[in-house]
C-alpha cells in the first residue's frame, strides 16, 4: 500500500487554508469588526506557520509569522482591521501560495517578502527580523492580569502518526507561565497489548499565566479536533481527580477508543473518515464502471435471446447492482460548484480595484453539484464572463450616480438544476448591450453584410463571433476581441449552450446550460442506413414524421412546420454520406439548442440507451460533429453526435421563426 507523503499532505491542507484565508479576508472587508473572521484568519495563518516549520518549509513559516503577529494584535484590540491590512493579508496569501509552489532549490523572492513585512511592520509598530526563527509556540500578546487555569488534554490516539509531539505542546504551555503537569496513565495497556504508534496518555495541567484564554487555546490549535480538551479558570473548575497509577501485574484490558472518547471526538472521527483521492483514480474507476455497463448490456441481450428462466433473474439482479454502482461512482465525482464560485470573489475584488470601480459579487446556488470534469473545464469560461461584466458592463461610480443608480454595481453568479442539466447565470446591473453599436461594429469588421436582417437575439449573439470587441482601447483586461468566442467554444465542447439577453441601461444576463456529467449519459439511439448514432437525450424534445412528399413543401428548403413553428432540419444521411435509399417515411428528432430548435432527419428511432462515452482517440479528435462513441450490447460501435458541431458543419445558426405569420418568410437558411 502506498504511504502518504507528509509534505504533500501539508501542501494539500495549505491549499485549502489559503482558499479559506481569501474567502474570509474578502468577507472581513465587508464586516471589519467581526471578531470571528479575525480569529479564523489567525488560526489559518497559525496552522500554516506551524505545519510549514514542521515539514521543512522554513521560508513559509518565517514569513507567515509576521502576518500572524499582525492578526494577533487585531485580536488584542491594539490595531483595527482596516482595508489596508486586508489588502496586505491578501498579498501575503498570494506570496505564501507562490512560496509553496517553488521547486526545491529555486530562489525565493526575498524582495516581495520584505515589502509585505515592511508594510505590516508599519501598521503594527512591531520591528522583527525577517529571518527570525519560528518555534511552534503562541505569538506574544498584550499581557493581562495573572490567572490560574486548569487544562485537561488527551490527544487523539494517532497523534504521533500525524507528526505532532504532545510534549512540544506541553513545553509551549510552560513558556506561558508557571506550569504543573500531571500525566494520567490509567488507559495505558500492558506491554503485550501496547501499540507503539498510539498515544494512551492524558495530562492535567495547572497553569498560572497573564496571557489569557486565547493564548492557551492557540497551543492546541493543531490538535483541537479529535482531542479531549477543556480549559477552565481554577476558581470555576472542579477538583482534579487523583493520579491513576496502575498497580504492578495489574491485568489491563486493551482500551476501546470509541468507548473512552466523548461525543465531540466521535464527530471528529466521522469528519476524518473522508479521504482525498487523486482524480486519476476516480477516472479509472469510472472507466471500469463504463466497461461493466457495456458488458452488462451485452449480457442482457444474450439472456433475452436465450430466454431461460434460470438466467433471467440473475441478469436482472446484476443489472440493478451495476446501476447502483454506476450512480454511486458518478456521485463521487460530483462536486459543489461553490468551490469554483469562491475564487471569483477575489477576481472581482482585484478587477474593481484596478478599474477604479465599486462592485459586489453575489453568488447563489453554491451547493449545486456538477461532475468534476465539467467543473475543471468551466473555470476559464466563467472568468471571461465575469471579466466582461466588470470591464464592459459595470460603469464607473460617478457614471452610475448620474444615471440614478447606486455607486456600487452588482454582479450576480448563480447555479441551479434544470432537469438533467445545470444552468449557470451571470447577471450584471450595468450599461447593457446597445444593439445599434453591436451591429455597427460587426459591419465595420465585415462580420455581417450592411443589409443583413437580424433579430435582437441574433444581434446579441454577435459578441460570440471571433474577433468581435466593442472596447474603445486595448487594456490588460480586454479589448483584443478574444474572450466571448472562447467562452462559446468551451461551453459547446462541454455539450452546453449559451443564451444572452440584455436591456440597455439596465444590465445583461448570460446563461450557460451544461450537462451534469460527461461520463455516462442518457441517449436516444437512432439509425441511418445500417449505422447507429446516439443523440444526447437532454437536448431531445420530440419526434415527428417526415414523408417524402413533405420535403418540397417549403420551396425545397429544409424546414418543417411543427404546431405553427418553422423548424429547420439536417439530413444525417447527406451529412455523413450514408449509402442507400432513404425510406418513404423518415423521422425528425427535434432538439433544443439554446433558444432555437433544430431537427435531425434519421431513418428510424430505436429508443433510449444508457450511453458510456468513449473517446474517439487522437486521430479523430478534430471531427467536430462527434463528441465520442459507445459500444453497443452486440459489440457494434455507435457514434455520439455533437449538436453544436453539426450546426457549425452545416454552416448555419439554425434560425427559427416563432410566430405563425413568419412561416412565409423567405430568409430561411438551407442546410
Amino acid at each position: 500500500m502506498e504511504s502518504a507523503n507528509p509534505a504533500q499532505t501539508f501542501l494539500l491542507e495549505a491549499e485549502d487554508l489559503l482558499d479559506q484565508i481569501e474567502e474570509v479576508a474578502l468577507e472581513a472587508k465587508q464586516q471589519p469588526c467581526d471578531p470571528e473572521a479575525v480569529n479564523r484568519l489567525f488560526r489559518a495563518f497559525h496552522t500554516i506557520k506551524g505545519s510549514g516549520a514542521m515539514f521543512g518549509f522554513s521560508e513559509v513559516a518565517s514569513f507567515t509569522h509576521h502576518v500572524e503577529t499582525a492578526l494577533d494584535r487585531v485580536r488584542g484590540g491594539t490595531i483595527k482591521m482596516t482595508e489596508r491590512l486586508i489588502e496586505l493579508i491578501l498579498a501575503a496569501r498570494d506570496h505564501i501560495a507562490a512560496l509553496l509552489q517553488q521547486p526545491d532549490g529555486a530562489p525565493v523572492d526575498d524582495g516581495k517578502s520584505a515589502d509585505i513585512i515592511a508594510a505590516l511592520t508599519e501598521l503594527t509598530g512591531i520591528h522583527k527580523s525577517v529571518t527570525e526563527e519560528v518555534r511552534p509556540v503562541v505569538t506574544p500578546a498584550e499581557p493581562e492580569a495573572k490567572a490560574t487555569w486548569r487544562v485537561h488534554f488527551r490527544p487523539p490516539a494517532n497523534v504521533a502518526i500525524s507528526g505532532l509531539d504532545p510534549l512540544v505542546l506541553l513545553d509551549a504551555l510552560r513558556d506561558l507561565g508557571s506550569c504543573t503537569v500531571t500525566a494520567r496513565t490509567g488507559d495505558v495497556p500492558l506491554l503485550e497489548h501496547l501499540n507503539p504508534d498510539q498515544c494512551n496518555l492524558a495530562w492535567d495541567i495547572v497553569l498560572t499565566t497573564d496571557r489569557g484564554l486565547n493564548a492557551i487555546k492557540d497551543v492546541f490549535i493543531f490538535v483541537e479536533e479529535g482531542s479531549e480538551l477543556t480549559v477552565e479558570l481554577a476558581s470555576d473548575a472542579k477538583p482534579l481527580p487523583p493520579v491513576e497509577v496502575p498497580a504492578p501485574n495489574q491485568k489491563t484490558e486493551p482500551v476501546d477508543a470509541s468507548r473512552t472518547k466523548p461525543d465531540n471526538t466521535r464527530k471528529a472521527l466521522v469528519k476524518d473518515a473522508s479521504v482525498r483521492v487523486p482524480s486519476t483514480r476516480l477516472d479509472h474507476l469510472v472507466n471500469l464502471v463504463g466497461e461493466l455497463v457495456m458488458n452488462q448490456s451485452r449480457l442482457s441481450q444474450v439472456a433475452a435471446r436465450i430466454d431461460h428462466a434460470d438466467l433471467n433473474v440473475p441478469v436482472e439482479e446484476l443489472e440493478r447492482l451495476i446501476g447502483e454502482v454506476r450512480d454511486t461512482v458518478l456521485g463521487i465525482r460530483m462536486m459543489p460548484i461553490g468551490t469554483t464560485f469562491t475564487h471569483f470573489k477575489r477576481l472581482v475584488h482585484d478587477l474593481s480595484r484596478d478599474l477604479h470601480k465599486e462592485i459586489d459579487l453575489i453568488t447563489e446556488g453554491a451547493e449545486t453539484e456538477l461532475d468534476k470534469t465539467v467543473l475543471d473545464q468551466l473555470g476559464d469560461p466563467l472568468v471571461h464572463l465575469i471579466r466582461n461584466c466588470v470591464d464592459h458592463g459595470i460603469e464607473l461610480p460617478e457614471v452610475r450616480e448620474r444615471a440614478g443608480k447606486p455607486r456600487r454595481g452588482t454582479v450576480r453568479l448563480s447555479a441551479e438544476h434544470a432537469g438533467s442539466s445545470v444552468v449557470i447565470t451571470v447577471v450584471d446591473d450595468g450599461r447593457g448591450l446597445d444593439p445599434d453599436v453591436l451591429r455597427a461594429k460587426a459591419i465595420e469588421k465585415h462580420l455581417i453584410a450592411p443589409d443583413a436582417k437580424l433579430t435582437q437575439r441574433e444581434v446579441f449573439n454577435l459578441i460570440l463571433l471571433p474577433g468581435f470587441s466593442t472596447a474603445a482601447q486595448i487594456t490588460s483586461v480586454s479589448g483584443r476581441g478574444v474572450g466571448m468566442d472562447v467562452v462559446k467554444r468551451a461551453i459547446d465542447a462541454l455539450g452546453g449552450s449559451l443564451q444572452i439577453t440584455s436591456e440597455l441601461g439596465r444590465g445583461t444576463t448570460i446563461s450557460a446550460s451544461l450537462p451534469l456529467t460527461l461520463a455516462i449519459i442518457d441517449g436516444l439511439l437512432v439509425e441511418v442506413g445500417g449505422d447507429q448514432f446516439i443523440i444526447p437525450m437532454s437536448a431531445v424534445q420530440e419526434n415527428v414524421e417526415l414523408a417524402r412528399t413533405e420535403r418540397n413543401r417549403y420551396n425545397g428548403r429544409n424546414a418543417v412546420a411543427v404546431r405553427g413553428e418553422l423548424v429547420p432540419y439536417i439530413f444525417l444521411r447527406e451529412t455523413f454520406a450514408v449509402a442507400g435509399e432513404e425510406p418513404e417515411l423518415e423521422k425528425i428528432v427535434i432538439m433544443r439548442h439554446g433558444a432555437d430548435r433544430v431537427g435531425l432527419v434519421v431513418d428510424r428511432v430505436l429508443g433510449s440507451h444508457q450511453t458510456v462515452i468513449q473517446s474517439l482517440g487522437r486521430l479523430y479528435r478534430d471531427i467536430e460533429v462527434l463528441s465520442g462513441a459507445t459500444i453497443m450490447g452486440d459489440g457494434r460501435v455507435a457514434l455520439i453526435l455533437d449538436l453544436p458541431g453539426l450546426l457549425r458543419f452545416a454552416g448555419t445558426n439554425a434560425r427559427v421563426f416563432h410566430a405563425k405569420d413568419e412561416l412565409a418568410e423567405t430568409a430561411i437558411y438551407r442546410f
